[in-house]
């Protein structure tokens, strides 16, 4: 099992179908949930007055043998259910618990709650105050575990659908689900555990891990290692971020095309007189970032248009998004050229509109649309390329909500893409280091603390 592949509800579905019709009861795949999930829960909380709430649905199913096998290893164990099960399955399961079943509203609190009331596949908000209830009970336990999903939360889109309280640990079955990393739903799921219920998942959608980056060897000098070139343009400061993160996260030279020389910066970043049309020109240049602090005057247009009718491959970001949505993004794509576009949420909405759906799939679209790989920025970014691929980055530091932080974020991409990896996995490399050296600097950080953080980020994946 791989504990990074994210599922949709549709996916989840076809996927157990798969299963069943290869011969597994659904009750077997119900029971090994619950096994599975009254293991993760045991070991998570420790033996405490429990209250396990059951829906009417698999989900609840799942909480009946949660109970039952938590009340076997002796604890202390009550179930209040919304009513009876509905599924054939789900009828199995309650017939294995023998102990009485509260209702939802009469019901007391306890230490340990446990929600089982809907996982997977809600698709409308619940019903009969059943959220403020869960609300009520969940605000008087001390630890909350959720079951595949907190209640309340839609699967594939990150969007709360009621009320959902603050979890501890979400206990997913089989798989991820993209609400698992989305906001706004990530930020009450908790801890993630990802339980084997026997069922295997494939698809284009992960969770971001942490690179495997090939360390310089014997043969490598510092054009092969990665030449990037750094246009700057109104706020030389911004571009000046961006060089430097990208000789601390490993290209070999990196230069930076500016007006006049910007103080400060460690000297082997090469700052001589040099016209862009030279730069572009020259072979040896493996990747050319444009945006940082790039202003949006004509002057700025016109380094864009530069910038596109060259071979070499492209970051673009910040300003160089906002003056490219005034044409066609699709006027973007260039036959073997990599090209990486990092937007944040308004420079995504200028470019490409919104009511797209998911994070995930307007991504994606906007991907095919440009033939571009879309880092699209945010506490649950994603990343997607053109071919359909997608990861979704587990939350990286709030801290990292700063001026700055995504002009080094564009000097990291440049300098994986410049050192020859795919575009899709350059920027997927730059997001998990961008968000490890997040974590390193620590409370408080400016977009300065990053690039000192960054060598030991790269080390970690080396």
């Amino acid at each position: 099992m791989n504990p990074n592949v994210i599922l949709t509800a549709a996916e989840m579905r076809a996927a157990e179908e798969r299963v069943i019709a290869a011969g597994t009861p659904v009750e077997t795949l119900m029971a090994r949930a619950g096994a599975a999930a009254a293991e993760t829960v045991a070991r998570f909380a420790g033996p405490m007055p429990t209250l396990v709430l059951c829906g009417p649905g698999n989900n609840g199913g799942d909480g009946y043998v949660i109970a039952r096998d938590l009340r076997g290893r002796g604890w202390d164990v009550r179930v209040a259910a919304l009513g009876e099960p509905t599924g054939v399955a789900a009828r199995w399961t309650r017939g294995g618990w023998d102990g009485p079943v509260e209702t939802l509203e009469g019901t007391k609190p306890a230490g340990l709650l446990i929600d089982a009331l809907f996982g997977t596949g809600l698709t409308r908000p619940l019903a009969g105050g059943a959220a403020e209830m869960l609300s009520r009970l969940a605000q008087s336990a001390q630890v909350r575990i959720a079951i595949d999903l907190p209640s309340g939360a839609a699967t594939d889109d990150g969007r709360l659908l009621s009320l959902v309280s603050d979890y501890e640990l979400t206990v997913a079955f089989g798989a991820l689900k993209p609400s698992h990393l989305l906001q706004p739903s990530a930020r009450h799921i908790g801890r993630i555990v990802v339980a084997d219920i026997g069922v295997p998942a494939e698809s284009r959608l992960h969770r971001l891990a942490g690179p495997d980056l090939r360390r310089p060897g014997p043969d490598d000098h510092k054009y092969s290692r990665g030449y990037v070139a750094v246009i700057a343009g109104e706020m030389p400061g911004a571009a000046a971020l961006t060089a430097g993160a990208a000789a601390r996260s490993g290209a070999g030279y990196v230069r930076l095309v500016a007006p006049s020389p910007i103080a400060g910066l460690p000297h082997s970043i090469v700052q001589g007189s040099s016209d862009i049309e030279t730069v572009l020109a020259d072979e040896r240049v493996g990747a050319v970032v444009l945006g940082p602090g790039l202003g949006r005057s004509d002057a700025g247009r016109a380094l864009v248009r530069k910038v596109l009718a060259s071979d070499r491959p492209l970051v673009l970001d910040a300003d160089a998004l906002v003056l490219l949505a005034e044409q066609d993004p699709a006027s973007l794509i260039r036959a073997g050229r990599p090209l990486v576009l990092t937007p944040h949420a308004g420079e995504f909405e200028r470019m490409f509109g919104g009511g797209q759906g998911s994070k995930v799939e307007a991504a994606r679209n906007a991907a095919a649309r440009t033939g571009a790989v879309l880092i699209y920025k945010g506490a649950d970014t994603v990343i997607a390329g053109p071919d359909g691929r997608a990861a979704i980055a587990a939350a990286a530091p709030a801290w990292l909500a700063s001026a700055g932080t995504g002009d080094v974020l564009a000097g990291i991409v440049a300098a994986r893409v410049a050192a020859g990896m795919p575009a899709f996995e350059a920027a997927c490399a730059a997001v998990w280091l961008h968000g490890e050296a997040g974590r390193a600097a620590g409370p408080a950080l400016i977009a300065d603390d990053l690039i000192d953080h960054l060598g030991p980020a790269v080390a970690r994946c080396s």
